[in-house]
């Protein structure tokens, strides 16, 4: 499959460095699971240039790795801007702070637990200040979750169970 063909994914937080990374990280490995992998493409980005160049939070890196999922060691943090949105299908934020900034720049995106089944908090803590990195995980993975069953049912997809 072209990379114009693909389903181009972009998930957004503060600093790009804990909840962005992490759910670009886990989408990669749940795609890869359904044989789906060909079929996208996934990034994440800051809403801010706080931590542009940094790499993913080592309280990122460690629930990453406890739970088998592979993180690009080249993983670097960088800003979306307004002109970089057009190039996405889909762009989803981690609360309502990457929502607003989205709003302010013309455009509607949902948060990441708009996706989650089971209802609960829509807004996913920032680990970088609680340190709360295995719930946000936990988080992560369940708007995952909804989220790719939603993109493969409006995207006609088929892949593995």
């Amino acid at each position: 499959m072209e990379d114009k063909e693909k389903i181009r994914v972009l998930f957004v937080c503060s600093g790009n460095i804990c909840r962005s990374p992490m759910a670009e990280a886990v989408f990669q490995q749940m795609v890869k699971e359904k044989g789906l992998e060909d079929h996208f493409e996934i990034e994440s980005a800051a809403t801010t240039h706080w931590e542009v160049g940094s790499r993913p939070h080592p309280g990122t890196r460690k629930v990453l790795e406890k739970y088998g999922v592979p993180l690009d060691p080249e993983k670097r943090a960088w800003q979306v801007r307004p002109g970089d949105i057009d190039r996405y299908d889909y762009i989803i934020g981690m609360d309502s702070e990457h929502v607003e900034t989205f709003q302010r720049w013309g455009m509607e995106i949902p948060r990441l637990m708009d996706f989650a089944l089971d209802g609960g908090p829509r807004d996913i803590p920032d680990p970088y200040y609680e340190g709360n990195f295995e719930l946000v995980y936990k988080m992560v993975r369940r708007g995952l979750e909804g989220l790719l069953d939603r993109i493969i049912k409006r995207e006609g997809l088929n892949g593995r169970s």
